[in-house]
């Protein structure tokens, strides 16, 4: 199947489109919550803010024991109970409002168990997908994840505005809970057997399941500096959007219009590197394809410290942030594949699991740390403050192979002797 599509077969098939309707439901309803919070609720900046940070801090703690309890669970039972959470809490918010009790406690609690119940899909979707491909398969399924997600985003907030526009704002996340439950049909469709994990070790080493996944990162040399480069890289990134908002929006006076535009456009690089990804790796190799393409990543967003008013400052946005996404969508699927490939089987969604768990955190501090220092210097300081620290970011990246301690002791055949 040289220069085709390549069919993985009829349950990926299933999963790529649970993955895809919930991807374009979240990408739909896009920034929904805070639109509720200042259009509903009236709620201020700092609320909002809070909103933003308190869902992803407080639901990634709430995550931590979840991942030892997805791990010793069917996956695939799990990855259907964490939609249905999700669809019955982000549906809470369209009965509240239309009862007239919908709160801003009530939004903050949904944030929290959305943000938990993503965190352990994930981990149980990551694991199921290593037992469903074999490894010379999972980058290609990657790619295709990466693809949904980048098209999702080009797509879905342009309509989600619309509707907001044409049936108020809890539109969005009325369609973001149906794409949820669509997904666990979806997931529930897949079939076939999957057998029970086995636990390991005795009911007494239940303490240590809750670090197991940490462990495993930081023992292995080269995944310990892709977790470290990746949290940083991505933390730094996203706690600047709030920031570019009130540049953008507020300082150079950009229409609403326009920064949606400056923002959605550039995610079509996202589809074309994710398109490339598969070829680059064939050709060049894993690490040196992470290495490259992850320092080219870190360049871009200093540039968005220049932008200045008008249609040349759109311009600039939307290149600096094509050039941004093509390199995510090259180097996401090949650091999921990675991650898999030197990953046990039987401690898969443990280290998605604290992966996951330490980005949120990392990105809600970050949030928070950088609102005071824009508060401080103002935000077009604080975008270059990070701008410049990203740049440092490729220290972090594996730059050679180190068999002794790269080495994953009980990690498959395959997986080891990629």
């Amino acid at each position: 199947m040289a220069g085709g599509r390549r069919g993985l077969g009829r349950r990926f098939g299933w999963l790529w489109a649970a993955y895809a309707v919930s991807s374009y439901g979240t990408g739909f309803g896009l920034g929904a919550f805070s639109l509720i919070a200042v259009l509903v609720l009236h709620a201020g900046p700092a609320q909002v803010a809070m909103l933003s940070a308190a869902g992803l801090a407080v639901g990634a703690l709430i995550a931590v024991p979840l991942g030892p309890w997805v791990e010793f669970h069917r996956k695939r039972p799990v990855m259907v109970a964490m939609d249905l959470v999700r669809f019955a809490a982000l549906m809470s918010v369209p009965v509240a409002f239309a009862l007239g009790r919908l709160g801003f406690a009530q939004l903050l609690v949904v944030a929290v168990v959305v943000a938990a119940a993503k965190i352990a899909f994930n981990a149980a979707g990551g694991a199921y997908l290593k037992a469903l491909l074999p490894p010379r398969d999972l980058l290609v399924a990657n790619s295709r994840f990466e693809s949904t997600t980048w098209s999702a985003t080009v797509v879905g907030p342009p309509l989600g505005g619309v509707a907001i526009g044409m049936f108020g704002p809890v539109a969005t996340v009325t369609a973001d809970a149906v794409s949820y439950l669509l997904s666990a049909l979806g997931v529930r469709a897949i079939g076939g057997d999957e057998p029970r994990p086995a636990r390991a070790g005795t009911k007494g080493s239940r303490a240590g399941d809750l670090v197991e996944g940490w462990r495993l990162i930081l023992a292995h040399r080269t995944l310990r500096r892709l977790f470290l480069n990746t949290i940083l890289v991505n933390g730094l990134i996203m706690a600047t959007e709030p920031l570019l908002a009130v540049l953008l929006l507020g300082h150079l006076g950009f229409a609403p219009w326009q920064y949606g535009l400056a923002f959605a456009l550039p995610c079509v690089g996202g589809l074309v590197g994710a398109r490339l990804a598969r070829r680059l790796v064939a050709r060049f190799g894993q690490r040196e394809v992470m290495l490259v393409v992850g320092t080219l990543r870190a360049c871009w967003p200093v540039g968005l410290a220049f932008v200045q008013p008008g249609v040349p400052g759109i311009v600039l946005v939307i290149a600096l942030q094509f050039g941004l996404v093509t390199c995510c969508g090259m180097f996401n699927p090949v650091l999921a594949t990675y991650r898999l490939d030197h990953t046990d089987p039987g401690r898969v969604a443990r280290t998605l699991s604290a992966w996951s768990v330490s980005a949120s955190l990392t990105i809600a501090a970050l949030t928070a740390v950088w609102g005071l220092l824009a508060t401080a210097t103002g935000p077009r300081v604080a975008i270059a403050i990070a701008g410049v620290l990203l740049l440092a970011t490729p220290l972090l990246l594996p730059r050679r192979e180190n068999t002794t301690q790269d080495a994953t002791p009980d990690a498959t055949p395959a997986a080891a002797g990629r």
